[in-house]
């Protein structure tokens, strides 16, 4: 299964993204189930360069996309355009076209553009003026996006939330991570250094792999319990999916497997929880919590069959 390469994988991105080893597994985990991530935070903790990183890692072609607010959607997928010497009109494609998508900032762009990810997405392609068109396989979203209370920002639609596979959060980095960072002033270079250890074949293979990583009837109910929890009306405003519970079980897969383990475990479950499933669901007012605290108590609350 390749695991060899994903731990020296996970050992050169933790050279550029210091003291983050849980958020690093948790993107490479993400990648591995086949889906797009969303990295949230403040700017200047290393998203980009974690992007960055994750595309060079991998081997992929990879396109970057700054989002701002006059950007359109024909920017991100692309224009017909009409040609006098063929006297047709020819697509030219929008830089979606790539294997891995980096869109920086995502949430600095109108809902009109943020809306022409949805179909790229979920369908891997596009439609323009009528025709649809293919985009190349495997193909990943990696976003990120700015706090919400900040200048000039736009809530991303439940509908494309709903679409990343994972939310992940860097956090400012302790002192003695911060502190190599002074001294190197940063490690953008390392990201933009990274050698590919798995190619696109490899990847493909390993996400094979991840379907065939086996799921025992009990494990399946803890998960029918989680699902269920979140829809009894005591923790959340509106509960969880079925789509939302396939991917969380998807998730885990991947995070047993990157651990070399053929089965999953409610310890998986547990390990990629909160980061797949709380930017699905809201939590309460009265509970005076933040989504993520919820998740976490609603998590401790499900009893582990």
């Amino acid at each position: 299964m390749n695991l060899h390469k994903i731990r020296f994988l996970l050992d050169q991105l933790n050279t550029v993204i210091v003291g983050k080893k849980q958020q690093v597994q948790d993107c490479v985990a993400c990648l591995l189930a086949g889906g797009h991530l969303l990295i949230e935070d403040v700017p200047g903790v290393g998203k980009t360069t974690l992007a960055h990183a994750l595309a060079h890692g991998f081997g992929l072609k990879f396109s970057r996309v700054q989002f701002t607010s006059d950007l359109m959607p024909s920017d991100l997928t692309g224009v017909s355009i009409y040609e006098r010497s063929s006297e047709n009109f020819v697509f030219h494609p929008g830089p979606v076209f790539t294997q891995v998508l980096l869109t920086d900032e995502i949430n600095r762009a109108s809902p009109k553009t943020q809306s022409a990810l949805l179909e790229a997405m979920e369908e891997k392609q596009v439609s323009v003026e009528g025709k649809t068109h293919a985009l190349p396989q495997p193909f990943f979203v990696i976003a990120t996006q700015n706090p919400q209370e900040q200048l000039g920002t736009y809530p991303l639609p439940e509908s494309q939330l709903d679409r990343f596979l994972m939310r992940i959060s860097l956090g400012y980095p302790d002192r003695n991570a911060e502190l190599q960072l002074l001294r190197h002033h940063g490690h953008r270079e390392h990201a933009d250094a990274l050698v590919a250890q798995i190619s696109a074949q490899e990847l493909v293979d390993l996400q094979q792999a991840v379907l065939h990583i086996h799921a025992a009837d009990p494990l399946l109910h803890y998960i029918q319990d989680l699902l269920e929890a979140t829809r009894n009306g005591l923790w959340f405003v509106q509960g969880l999916s079925p789509r939302a519970g396939i991917a969380l079980l998807r998730a885990a897969k991947a995070n047993a497997l990157i651990a070399g383990r053929d089965y999953v475990s409610p310890d998986d479950v547990q390990a990629i929880f909160v980061q797949t499933m709380a930017h699905r669901l809201h939590a309460l007012a009265r509970s005076g919590r933040g989504t993520p605290e919820q998740v976490r108590a609603m998590l401790d609350a499900v009893a582990i069959p």
